[in-house]
C-alpha cells in the first residue's frame, strides 16, 4: 500500500513488462493544425503551418521555432490570425511545409526549405481582410482566430519560443455555429490533427465533459 499526499491509502500495481520503452524523435501525440498569418516588414502577408498550440480561456500558447519568419513578425508587430482548416483541407497545409518566408533562408533550414514570398499563392489559398488585426485571414478555412501576442519567452530547451496570444475576435463559418448562440456545433466541426508527422482527421463526438454548455 502507498500513502498518498492527502493521507489516504491506495494500492499501486507492481511494475510489469507490459509497456515498451520508446524514444520517439518527436512527441506529437496529437495536436491541432493551423496556419498562422502575420505581416512581413514590407507589409506582405506570411502564412505558416503550426501544430504546437493549446488554449486556456481566450489565451493561446503557441510554440514557434527560432529563425522563422512568423516569430520575427510577432516580435515586431504582435498581430496574427490563427486559421483552422477542416481535415480534408490538409493538402493546402502540406504545400506550405517546405517553404519559409525568411530571406536569406536560415542555416538550420538551408537545403530542406526554400524561400517563398507569396505563401497564399503557393498554398492555393485566398487572403481575406480581418476585422481587428492587420494580417489577413484564409478565406477557404472555416475558423479564424484574430489575436495579438502579449508575451514571447524563450523556451528553456532553446531553439524555439513560447508565444502567449490573446484572442480578440473569432469567426466561424455559418454552418459550424449553433443558431442563436455563441456555440460551435461539435458535430459539424471536423478539425485536422498532426500525429507523429501524419495528418489525422477527427470529429466523432464520443461524449461530453460535465461542464459542456450544450
Amino acid at each position: 500500500m502507498a500513502v498518498m499526499r492527502n493521507g489516504t491509502s491506495a494500492p499501486i500495481a507492481p511494475a510489469t513488462p507490459d509497456f515498451a520503452t520508446v524514444k520517439p524523435s518527436v512527441l506529437y501525440f496529437g495536436s491541432l493544425v493551423s496556419l498562422l498569418s502575420t505581416l512581413n516588414p514590407d507589409g506582405g502577408a506570411n502564412l505558416a503551418p503550426n501544430s504546437s498550440m493549446w488554449a486556456l480561456g481566450h489565451t493561446l500558447v503557441i510554440g514557434l521555432g527560432e529563425g522563422g519568419q512568423t516569430l520575427e513578425n510577432l516580435r515586431r508587430g504582435g498581430e496574427l490570425v490563427v486559421n483552422l482548416p477542416e481535415a480534408d483541407q490538409w493538402p493546402s497545409v502540406e504545400r506550405l511545409a517546405p517553404l519559409t518566408g525568411a530571406l536569406p533562408v536560415p542555416p538550420e533550414k538551408a537545403g530542406v526549405y526554400r524561400h517563398e514570398r507569396d505563401k497564399f499563392g503557393a498554398a492555393g489559398l485566398t487572403a481575406l481582410a480581418s476585422e481587428r488585426v492587420a494580417p489577413p485571414r484564409v478565406a477557404e478555412y472555416p475558423v479564424h482566430l484574430e489575436a495579438v501576442a502579449r508575451q514571447i519567452a524563450p523556451a528553456a530547451a532553446g531553439g524555439f519560443a513560447m508565444v502567449e496570444a490573446e484572442v480578440l475576435h473569432v469567426h466561424v463559418r455559418p454552418d459550424l455555429s449553433v443558431p442563436g448562440s455563441d456555440h460551435v456545433d461539435v458535430g459539424a466541426w471536423h478539425p485536422l490533427f498532426y500525429v507523429f508527422r501524419h495528418f489525422i482527421a477527427a470529429g466523432t463526438d464520443l461524449g461530453r465533459d460535465f461542464r459542456a454548455e450544450r
